[in-house]
Parts: structure tokens; C-alpha cells; sequence
């Protein structure tokens, strides 16, 4: 692999302290800029960012929902002023109104880095073409994907999502090497290159995808009928910036996230205490250096659990698991925790 010029070689250690750092000018930042956190903070004693004097501190913080973003819709948690908004993406909410998150441009140079280290961990460089088949506009997957590559310096081809005619025929006149998709869209590019028999005319050697559930036996069919070298599951929320808050490495061990730019707490959902490392438990978020709506113990909802132990790959970055489901779709079983995920493994098996 060429040098990096994205990928932070930190301890564990160093990724510690800019944590703290991160997490004080945080607490500092809403409370001079965001009365929704005023409000909250003072409620819970804490009126000054110098009472945050170690990473332990973060559990005396409140907790932040899904409903607090929706009650202070159009433009929820807002800690700067107005005019420092650049642009705004929503989450694809199926209910009631969007979540809407707005985005300094500090932000978005911050989420055009993230995406480009995910590239950069996926081993993709500026020789590189990126087909992107994934949603443009509200949504923040298109965007993101398109900005990662510009940073890189690959060539980004913004077809999006759907068009599948178009995307065939891209993928030979282009030569593309790189595909970014959601997993279904990946599935179905590949029953159509094998249908029309065109794998021996297309250069494709990786898909980054993520945005919905997977199985291993949808991900292996993929690879096998698109002739891959290698896929990777790329992590994101819409309210941690997009897609690019996390990647799984060619070990294929676990999704690295970037703790220098958030916090990851895995808490149980129904007394909201931390689990022990590896067990499932509700993601909670923390940014670390988010300007226009940073979250402070943002529960995401999404199941997942921390993988112990260092990655085989080197990167000090911590890994947690794929999503296995929602917090509000587990099923107690005979005393037993069972999510969606586990189901659908079972069915595609």
C-alpha cells in the first residue's frame, strides 16, 4: 500500500487524549453556542467545560434521543449561528418529520477526511475510478462518497442510485474499479454483469457498501459473480456527519472507527449502563469536533458490541461489530436476546 496520507497512525494512548480534548471543547462549545444543551447541562451540574477532567465524566452527561432532534426540527442542536451553516442532510426517516443535521464548513471538510480515510484503509488510491450508486440530495451517501473521492484525488463517476443500464455500461466504457453501493444495489449489479455476460469486459475490483443489512452468504455471492479482489462494509449515520464513521479493514475483523473524531459508548438499551466489552448493547455516540449539531450521548439505537483486542491489520483505531439490529426490535426469547440479524443470517444460509 502507498503511504498514507489519511489514515492516522495513533496509539491508543494518543487516541485517550484527543478524546478528552475533543470531549472538552465539545461540552465548551454547546454550552456557549447551543441553548438545547445549556438547558440539558445545567440541569445535570454541569456549567463549565473544565468539569470535565477525565473520559469517565462522560457518563454524568445527558443522554440525547432520536425525539430531541425531531422536536427542534427544521435545524435541531444548533451550536453555531446561522449564517455558519453551509448546508443540511436528513436522515431517510419513514415517519413523521426528518431528522435534519446542519453542517459548518469545518464539518464538512471533517466528513470529506473521514471518507477519504475509509477509501484509504480499503486500499483505494487517485489511480482508482469510483462509480457511486448510492442516493444524491437530502440523503448523505452521495455526497460523501463523491467528496471522499475528490479529497483522494480518484476519479468519482456520480451515477447514483437506480440507473442500472447506466451503471453497466459505465463500468466497461470507464473501466471502473471501484464501486460504492449499498449491498442490495451490489447484489443486483452483479446478477445483471453475469446475466449479460459481461465480467470479462469490466475492471472492477472492489465495492465499499453499507447503508442497509447484509448477509455473508449476499456479500460472498457479490464477490464471486463480480470477480472482486475484496468489499468492505462501510459504517455511518446521517447524524455523525454520513456514511464513513467506520470501515472493516482487509483482515475483515471488525469495523474500525475513528475514536479521535467520536466516542462510542455500548450501553444496555433498557437500564442504560455500559455493557461488558463484547457483549451486544445499544451504540451511543459522542462527537468529538462537530460544530453545527454536535451529539452529546447520542442513542443511535443500532445493536452492535466492541470487538476486544488489537486488528491483525496493525491500526489502532477500535473496531466495533456490524449492526446486528434495533434496540426496539430485539425479541426475549425464553430469556434468550434475539435480533433481527441473527435471523437473517439463518434464512440466507
Amino acid at each position: 500500500m502507498s503511504a498514507r496520507r489519511f489514515l492516522p497512525d495513533y496509539s491508543l494512548e494518543t487516541i485517550a487524549q484527543k478524546q478528552l480534548k475533543g470531549l472538552r471543547w465539545t461540552v465548551g462549545h454547546v454550552l456557549q453556542g447551543s441553548p438545547f444543551y445549556q438547558e440539558r447541562l445545567k440541569a445535570a451540574g454541569l456549567r463549565d467545560s473544565k468539569d470535565i477532567t477525565s473520559l469517565r465524566d462522560l457518563t454524568d452527561l445527558p443522554l440525547t434521543t432520536a425525539g430531541d432532534l425531531k422536536d427542534g426540527y427544521p435545524l435541531p442542536l444548533l451550536s453555531v449561528p446561522q449564517n455558519k451553516i453551509v448546508c443540511v442532510h436528513a436522515s431517510s426517516g419513514t415517519t413523521g418529520k426528518r431528522k435534519v443535521l446542519a453542517y459548518t464548513r469545518k464539518d464538512v471538510d471533517t466528513f470529506s477526511h473521514m471518507m477519504a480515510r475509509c477509501f484509504e484503509l480499503a486500499g483505494v488510491t487517485p489511480e482508482d475510478r469510483m462509480q457511486i450508486a448510492v442516493g444524491y440530495g437530502l440523503w448523505t451517501a452521495g455526497v460523501g462518497f463523491q467528496l471522499g473521492c475528490e479529497l483522494l484525488g480518484s476519479m468519482a463517476i456520480p451515477i447514483g442510485a437506480g440507473n442500472i443500464e447506466m451503471h453497466l455500461q459505465f463500468l466497461q466504457d470507464f473501466g471502473t474499479t471501484v464501486m460504492g453501493a449499498t449491498a442490495s444495489m451490489a447484489l443486483l449489479l452483479s446478477e445483471e454483469v453475469e446475466r449479460y455476460d459481461l465480467l470479462d469486459k469490466i475492471k472492477l475490483k472492489k465495492i465499499i457498501f453499507g447503508a442497509e443489512p447484509h448477509s455473508a452468504k449476499m456479500r460472498e455471492s457479490f464477490e464471486r459473480k463480480l470477480g472482486l479482489e475484496d468489499s468492505f462494509d462501510i459504517g455511518g449515520m446521517t447524524e455523525m456527519y454520513g456514511p464513513g464513521t467506520a470501515l472493516d479493514c482487509p483482515e475483515h475483523t471488525g469495523l474500525h472507527y475513528w475514536a479521535d473524531l467520536f466516542i462510542i459508548e455500548i450501553l444496555d438499551p433498557d437500564t442504560l449502563q455500559p455493557v461488558p466489552e463484547g457483549e451486544v448493547g445499544e451504540m451511543v455516540v459522542t462527537s468529538l469536533c462537530k460544530e453545527g449539531a454536535p451529539l452529546l450521548r447520542y442513542r443511535t439505537g443500532d445493536l452492535t458490541r466492541m470487538i476486544p483486542g488489537v486488528c491483525p491489520c496493525g491500526l489502532a483505531m477500535p473496531r466495533h461489530d456490524k449492526i446486528l439490529g434495533r434496540s426496539d426490535d430485539m425479541i426475549i426469547f425464553r430469556g434468550v436476546n434475539i435480533y433481527p440479524g441473527q435471523i437473517t443470517d439463518v434464512l440466507a444460509g
